[in-house]
């Protein structure tokens, strides 16, 4: 007789696949390790062929599993929105809405615009995480992400907002007024390089001043802001980061080279819930940048 996939196989298949290893897929399902490992043995037994491929790193889902964890992704999806509307009035807008972002954008820009959002719809909640990492939307770890790139991940849909214009900064009590060759050679630098080699403002100073080695390296521009604002150094940030700060003054124009893309992201399958709905088309506006 011909194995039938059920609701709670599919869970277990797009749990694991997530999590990777029996224990994490275990707690997202509030099961044991022992209970997953049993289940899958079932289905794996009962579809005839193996689900997962076991190694030290854990479990890697191959081709079918991959597959049967998207359609289950599409349930889970359609689940959540069933819930959502089950327990609110037309007018209501509920649920836990997870965005990853940097600190710099979380500071600058994000929390503002989620204050008016939480007082226009206090039933929803925020799960905000930070990094330089992009936390997996496919994975659904995230349901929204903000980032500044030039180049968005293709398998996402999204929206950009506008461009991060980016310059030079000094401490307005510090002694550089302004920026020319000599100051590139006499001022201490701030600049993330171990945290983000490749940022466009880290990759502008080592082409144009290659002799300019930071003194101060940090894991994230938000840190680049405060240090240059402390007067330790000078260092490359973006505008809207700067803007409206007293401690901060502005050596050069906004360099091209570093300018990059603001991009409100999200996956195809969460993009129709009405609580991502609702938060990514409040953020798409009120992160507008000119």
């Amino acid at each position: 007789m011909q194995y039938k996939l059920s609701s709670s196989d599919l869970e277990v298949v797009l749990a694991l696949s997530r999590a990777g290893t029996l224990a994490q897929a275990g707690e997202r399902l509030g099961l044991d390790a022992s209970t997953v490992f049993r289940t899958l043995q079932r289905i794996e037994k009962g579809l005839g062929q193996r689900l997962f491929e076991r190694s030290r790193r854990g479990y890697q889902p191959l081709e079918l599993a991959q597959e049967m964890a998207r359609l289950a992704e599409r349930i889970e999806a359609q689940m959540e929105e069933a819930r959502s509307l089950a327990q609110m009035r037309p007018e209501q807008v509920a649920g836990a809405v997870r965005i990853t972002t940097t600190d710099t954008i979380l500071h600058g820009m994000l929390a503002p615009a989620l204050h008016l959002l939480h007082q226009r719809h206090p039933l929803l909640a925020f799960e905000l995480h930070t990094g330089n990492e992009l936390a997996s939307l496919t994975r659904r770890d995230a349901d929204i992400a903000i980032r500044a790139t030039r180049k968005p991940p293709p398998h996402l849909v999204g929206k950009q907002v506008g461009p991060i214009r980016v310059a030079l900064y000094a401490a307005r009590k510090s002694p550089w007024q302004r920026f020319n060759a000599s100051v590139a050679a006499e001022a201490t630098w701030i600049a993330p390089d171990d945290a983000l080699p490749d940022h466009p403002s880290v990759l502008w100073r080592k082409k144009h001043f290659p002799k300019a080695i930071p003194v101060f390296r940090v894991n994230s521009i938000l840190s680049v802001a405060e240090l240059v604002g402390l007067g330790l150094g000078i260092g490359l940030l973006p505008l809207f980061l700067a803007d409206g700060r007293t401690d901060l003054l502005q050596l050069t124009e906004a360099i091209d080279e570093c300018q990059t893309e603001l991009w409100l992201l999200t996956h195809p399958e969460s993009r129709h819930l009405r609580r991502v709905a609702t938060v990514f088309s409040h953020l798409s506006q009120a992160l507008a940048l000119e």
